[in-house]
């Protein structure tokens, strides 16, 4: 991870902002694998921004800074915009979580930033679920499994006896300081041991499609479409409403794709043999007359449908087929991302090329018919 040119440490902390110099102090004083980052995010709610900011960053006690300054630690960026806030669906600051609402709120509001600090690929990024409430720990490591990469990590930092949990301590000092601790008991910060406490996780990135991976995507979205990815697939073709439903996600697909995919589906579904592409430049009236069964089927009264019939008056030819079947499966891939492999228009990787849809009839159902 050192060797990445931009290195993001985000932490989660309620009323607790130490937790991000405990953190910080145990990853750059890692005695095998110390690891500084360029910057450091925290989310929070609004009360726990007036803690970070009064006790890391102010001029005194000032503890980010002077954990910098005690270590000869390299520059990190971390400044008040660099502490973000989650705000309810009225753009107003919540000073804690505890409804359905403000659950839902944190969980996209963290899973869209681990998204954005992930979407580089020259960058690391260390997440600490130490602090906040333990949803929003849970979230973090949520939003890691759903965008992380290979050189993301995830920890929880451990602190000693009588240390933890205490307001006066921030990091473990090269100097002695004598605090008081929570029990009313004192102690000297240079005897505390601080680790991190590494924890695996399971990306489930490259499941995601495209869509999610590049733009703003709510929590239960993504978490659908992980769901997607590792569930049996299930193709439903709805030819009244002109849309496909592959596993848990619905779109629609304009009606020549989608009859030509129906056209695949049905042959499937009935058990039949795989097909050869029609002839090059060799119009085949027989690969016509199935596409053109299936595309009445779903046109309706749509203005494009003496186009497309005339288009095919003299047969479907091979630059025709090649053409709507690349077509259908950008749409795919496009919506489905690397889940979109089953419901692909299969040529077996073999010559002669014969064409198939794989799925199992079990797992396709065509409805909407006599719509």
């Amino acid at each position: 991870m050192a060797e990445y040119t931009r290195r993001v440490l985000l932490a989660v902390a309620g009323l607790s902002p130490q937790v991000l110099t405990e953190t910080l102090y145990a990853l750059a004083t890692d005695p095998k694998h110390p690891w500084i980052p360029t910057e450091i995010h925290l989310i929070t709610t609004g009360e726990g921004r007036k803690r970070a900011e009064l006790a890391l960053l102010s001029k005194s006690p000032g503890w980010f800074h002077r954990l910098l300054r005690d270590y000869r630690l390299p520059p990190v960026a971390f400044e008040p915009s660099h502490i973000h806030v989650i705000t309810d669906w009225e753009r107003r600051a919540l000073d804690d979580i505890r409804t359905p609402a403000d659950n839902e709120r944190a969980a996209d509001y963290i899973t869209e930033m681990v998204r954005q600090f992930t979407a580089e690929d020259d960058s690391a990024l260390h997440l600490s679920i130490a602090g906040g409430r333990k949803t929003m720990g849970y979230y973090l490591g949520y939003a890691l499994s759903l965008f992380g990469r290979e050189q993301d990590r995830l920890s929880h930092v451990l602190v000693s006896e009588p240390f933890e949990s205490s307001w006066n301590f921030f990091y473990p000092t090269p100097y002695s300081q004598v605090i008081e601790t929570r029990d009313g008991s004192l102690a000297d910060t240079r005897d505390a041991i601080v680790t991190l406490a590494e924890i695996p996780f399971v990306s489930l990135r490259h499941g995601l499609p495209a869509s999610l991976l590049e733009g703003r995507s709510s929590f239960s979205q993504v978490v659908a479409a992980a769901r997607n990815h590792l569930a049996p697939p299930c193709l439903v073709i709805d030819l009244r409403k002109r849309c496909i439903r592959a596993g848990a996600t619905e779109f629609r697909l304009p009606p020549v794709q989608l009859a030509f995919y129906t056209l695949f589906a049905r042959r499937a579904l009935k058990g039949e043999p795989p097909l050869p592409a029609p002839p090059k430049e060799v119009p085949d009236e027989a690969w016509r007359n199935r596409f053109l069964a299936e595309y009445r089927l779903i046109r309706g009264e749509m203005d494009d449908t003496d186009r497309t019939e005339h288009a095919l008056r003299a047969g479907m030819d091979g630059d025709y087929f090649s053409e709507k079947k690349s077509a259908l499966h950008r749409s795919l891939k496009k919506v489905l991302g690397s889940a979109a492999s089953p419901y692909l228009i299969d040529d077996n990787n073999s010559r002669p090329r014969r064409y198939r849809l794989t799925l199992p009839p079990d797992a396709i159902r065509i409805e909407g018919e006599n719509g």
